[in-house]
């Protein structure tokens, strides 16, 4: 896998082996960037990290710091060495834990975006209604989701754009006041 736009372009990293994390296509992870737009100064919440992608894709475009969470072992690993091999352990900080523990935990604790990508084939419905209390007043959270299914309703967000990729979907959402 590589990087595809900004400061890192072109640089590479590894994927996790196993069935627990899908990669976003490059597509899609160009789509989800394209959309935000600048994102220089933003902080960022990666949920459902798998390798990292997203991660590494937001701090070469500018974001100053990102918390990437996964609970498959293998992934954080993945993730710790790409983050050591891209020189990023002092902007992507990796952690291994549940969404719903990391929450319960961290209550106050909010972002400029949320990037949630979780595993297609069991979607952690209640991790993901967890999610957008962690969203800053004027942020964006972004949901990869299964093509043909329909999209949750997220308690305080509204859906503001949907992009489709037949096996995939973005869902951007913002507060709703």
């Amino acid at each position: 896998m590589r990087i595809i736009a900004g400061s890192l372009k072109g640089h590479h990293f590894v994927s996790p082996r196993g069935r627990h994390t899908h990669p976003m296509s490059d597509k899609m992870r160009g789509a989800v960037f394209s959309i935000l737009g600048d994102i220089s100064g933003l902080t960022v919440l990666d949920a459902f990290a798998g390798s990292g992608a997203l991660s590494f894709e937001a701090i070469s475009r500018g974001a100053v710091g990102v918390l990437a969470i996964d609970f498959d072992r293998m992934a954080v690993e993945t993730m710790k060495r790409n983050c050591r091999e891209l020189t990023l352990t002092d902007k992507v900080h990796v952690l291994k834990a549940t969404i719903q523990g990391w929450s319960h935990h961290n209550e106050d604790k909010c972002f400029d975006i949320i990037l949630a990508d979780p595993p297609y084939d069991q979607i952690p419905f209640y991790d993901i209604e967890k999610l957008p209390k962690h969203l800053n007043t004027n942020g964006t959270f972004v949901l990869s989701w299964p093509g043909r299914q329909q999209l949750p309703t997220l308690h305080n967000l509204g859906l503001i754009q949907v992009k489709d990729y037949g096996d995939g979907q973005l869902a951007f959402y913002k507060k709703v006041r």
